[in-house]
């Protein structure tokens, strides 16, 4: 039997699970191999080498040792090369249409990873302004692309494979900030998007539990599995798992809380 490509991941980034959530809707879950990266560790030689010395994940190694980076070009290659039918749009214009929605993921990504990772309670206003006008400009689009429906179109696709693990990992805006879209008309079609994105069946790959505890670092300031002061072990580790430890403190301004608070230590 031929080689899997390798995708090196980690496990709870929405950039990967976009390549899970792909595989889920094409039924090929096995298609590739996973292999866990331990961002809390320094970067195994050979995969910088494969890289050519850059760190972010996910990486696709094919059988071959041809290597592509980037999610949304992985995510690409894997829908045009495994079987399964594509899940992007077939008629060309529709495919526009997703991808001009997807052109707005990067300023979205930014927005809700700088609200989270701000330690200025007093720039805490600006940083939900910012995110809430990007939810509009999406909802102003579903509206007029997709009035009526849930989904961009009928069905679970590429567009929602790209943002639903984004909706995903804003639960730490919910615990940290308090942040929710207002029950107000302007929100109300994205807000539906969002909601039917996060119950899809295919996209079940992580809980709200396991992202707050894992990015309670990223509330402080420290991300990809670098360490906030005073503390020895990243919220990224793999042990002891996430189940076994304590909610982290929600009030990401107070006092932050130990290792052995947050059940990091292993005795």
């Amino acid at each position: 039997m031929p080689a899997r490509p390798i995708v090196h991941h980690i496990p709870v980034c929405p950039f990967s699970q976009r390549l899970e959530i792909l595989l889920q809707l094409k039924g090929r879950r096995d298609a590739v191999e996973f292999r866990v990266v331990d961002i809390t560790r320094p970067r195994d030689p050979d995969l910088l080498r494969k890289t050519r010395g850059t760190t972010a994940l996910p990486v696709l190694e094919l059988a071959d040792g041809r290597v592509l980076k980037e999610s949304l070009v992985i995510l690409q290659y894997l829908d045009e090369t495994l079987p399964g039918g594509p899940v992007r749009r077939a008629d060309p214009f529709e495919h526009a249409v997703e991808r001009m929605l997807i052109a707005r993921e990067g300023a979205f990504t930014t927005a809700g990873y700088g609200f989270v990772m701000n330690q200025d309670r007093a720039a805490r206003r600006a940083h939900e302004e910012k995110l809430l006008g990007l939810f509009a400009r999406i909802d102003d689009f579903l509206r007029e692309h997709s009035p009526g429906g849930v989904f961009l179109y009928p069905e679970f696709g590429l567009a929602e494979t790209v943002f639903t693990p984004l909706f995903m990992r804003f639960w730490f805006l919910e615990y940290f900030e308090g942040f929710d879209l207002p029950a107000e008309e302007g929100f109300a079609r994205v807000r539906r998007w969002r909601e039917a994105c996060l119950a899809h069946p295919a996209a079940q790959q992580v809980s709200r539990e396991e992202i707050v505890k894992l990015y309670y670092d990223y509330a402080l300031g420290a991300g990809n599995g670098s360490l906030p002061p005073g503390r020895t072990r990243s919220s990224f580790v793999f042990e002891p798992d996430f189940r076994m430890r304590p909610w982290p403190p929600a009030d990401k301004y107070g006092q932050p809380a130990s290792d052995r608070a947050l059940g990091l230590l292993v005795d």
